[in-house]
């Protein structure tokens, strides 16, 4: 066929097999993260903002419909997500936009805004909650004094008592030493419903992603971060007492 014959009946039919393979050369598969990776490279690498709702007036009618309802209508519609009002003049990718979008959406019963801005600061910063690992409550002087000879326990009078010295009844002070929890044991529990509360969240979204598959380029997987990774350590150490001297006792304090 010549040049011209070429030209006059036009470039021949391409075959399904031939478009197949186009569309997997264009196509690239999906990023698997964990839902922790998925909202740091939301928050902290796309620079993805939360869209809080406006907070509603006491006597305000609720509409009734969250931001996972619009994404999902936006969704149906094929359009495309944009970046909101705090993205001006940068791009971020419509999945982050998803992603912060779905973690705006947490209920109140885990936390709701609160929470949302826990998770997207953790997420920003790259960092777990401190659960505090390898704390343990110690029992601890109050008060340490420090002079020319060294570092001493603080201790109190708490009374008098009797003693013979050389053969003569003498009334000596009897001393105490106040001692405390170090770390406090609330503090610990504090921080460990802290991370609970976090892991919670973090699998709801994790949920919401998966179930609502609005994501084009990134697949959350099932992966998720340890559950209570302290309960495989020791809770409590022994508790050592020190005294001073045979009159000296040992009393907690808050």
């Amino acid at each position: 066929m010549s040049k011209f014959d070429r030209k006059l009946h036009g470039p021949g039919k391409r075959s399904p097999q031939a478009s197949q393979q186009s569309a997997a050369r264009h196509s690239s598969p999906k990023r698997l993260m964990g839902v922790q990776q998925a909202l740091e490279w939301a928050f902290r690498v796309e620079k993805a903002q939360l869209e809080l709702p406006p907070r509603q007036d006491a006597d305000a009618e609720s509409r009734g419909f969250g931001l996972e309802y619009v994404l999902m209508q936006r969704a149906v519609l094929g359009c495309k997500v944009d970046g909101g009002q705090h993205k001006s003049g940068s791009y971020t990718h419509p999945d982050a936009e998803v992603i912060a979008a779905t973690v705006a959406g947490l209920p109140d019963s885990l936390g709701g805004i609160r929470m949302a801005l826990r998770v997207a600061e953790l997420a920003r910063a790259g960092m777990t909650p401190d659960w505090m690992p390898g704390a343990v409550p110690r029992c601890v002087p109050r008060d340490i004094h420090q002079n020319r000879y060294g570092k001493r326990a603080a201790t109190e009078v708490v009374g008098t008592a009797r003693v013979m010295v050389r053969g003569k009844w003498r009334t000596v002070d009897v001393l105490a030493c106040p001692v405390t929890w170090r770390p406090h044991p609330e503090q610990i529990a504090s921080a460990r419903r802290d991370y609970d509360d976090w892991w919670a969240a973090l699998d709801w979204v994790r949920d919401g992603l998966v179930t609502g598959g609005m994501l084009r380029e990134v697949e959350v997987t099932t992966g998720m971060p340890k559950v209570r990774p302290w309960e495989k350590q020791t809770q409590l150490a022994p508790i050592k007492h020190a005294s001073r001297g045979s009159l000296a006792t040992c009393r907690t304090q808050p």
